[in-house]
């Protein structure tokens, strides 16, 4: 590379080099935008078979709104993780890490239970638990930590 050349196909003369995301922290948060899209979708759709179920045998609503409200919850985090990741702290990757735990276990759960509990979750205890699991290790990498803690 010649002299005085931009070190990248995207550093410009102005900008830092070494300020591009690295390709595990670009997996791990498409990760986390596709299962958010899951879960919002599936919560979208749980709420509408809900209401159906409630207007028809006059269950209650309680449950349902318990239901609904956790997996647009979840599904919002999710995507709200990923669009923190170009900025900087460790609260994002503490909490990435928190979320894919809780994730794994809820995963574990219900394939533990067999009762369908699963698609309420990224579409499945499998699917759910191999994007948990990604996202989990790529956060407790070296690369993660440098990513997380460089200055500001």
């Amino acid at each position: 590379m010649r002299s005085g050349a931009p070190n990248g196909p995207y550093d410009c003369p102005g900008r830092p080099a070494g300020t591009d995301m690295p390709g595990l922290m670009r997996g791990a948060r498409a990760l986390l935008f596709v299962m958010g899209g899951m879960q919002l979708t599936v919560g979208v759709l749980v709420a509408g078979l809900l209401a159906g179920v409630i207007a028809n045998n006059g269950g209650s609503i309680a449950d349902a709104v318990a239901v609904v409200g956790v997996l647009l919850g979840l599904g919002a985090l999710s995507i709200v993780l990923g669009t923190k990741f170009a900025s900087r702290g460790g609260g994002v990757r503490v909490t990435t890490i928190v979320y894919a735990s809780l994730m794994i276990v809820a995963c574990l759960g219900s394939l533990g239970l067999g009762d369908g509990f699963g698609p309420i979750f990224t579409g499945g205890p499998v699917i759910g638990l191999a994007c948990s699991g990604i996202i989990l290790a790529s956060m407790v990498t070296a690369q993660a930590g440098a990513w997380f803690n460089r200055p500001r």
